[in-house]
């Protein structure tokens, strides 16, 4: 994914577990934030809640990146406050354009 978003001309921030994740972003205040769902210290399912209850970070899109891909999860996911679902593995030739319809037209032209 770092390969893919660099090559499109995007900055990003790594984050090691949950916890750092949403610290950055309250620091940052991200265009988007790419999250699995299991992490070390707070579950990607923790990290959509505390993004949804922060005034500052509800608008943020987040976007689930995982490998969880049995029946169901793909609902239980969005319904826990997620805003998207990506499929583990990714498809490098539609990464850039599925997260892309998550930005604001303002922020892909940036890109352009």
């Amino acid at each position: 994914m770092t390969y893919l978003l660099r090559s499109a001309g995007y900055r990003y921030r790594v984050a090691v577990d949950g916890q750092e994740g949403i610290d950055l972003a309250r620091e940052e205040l991200p265009d988007l934030v790419l999250c699995d769902i299991h992490m070390p210290v707070l579950s990607g399912y923790e990290v959509a809640k505390q993004f949804k209850q922060d005034a500052r970070l509800r608008d943020v899109p987040i976007v689930a990146v995982t490998a969880y891909a049995m029946v169901g999860d793909r609902e239980q996911i969005l319904s826990s406050g997620f805003d998207m679902y990506i499929a583990k593995p990714i498809k490098p030739e539609t990464f850039i354009q599925d997260i892309e319809t998550m930005l604001s037209p303002e922020r892909v032209a940036q890109q352009l």
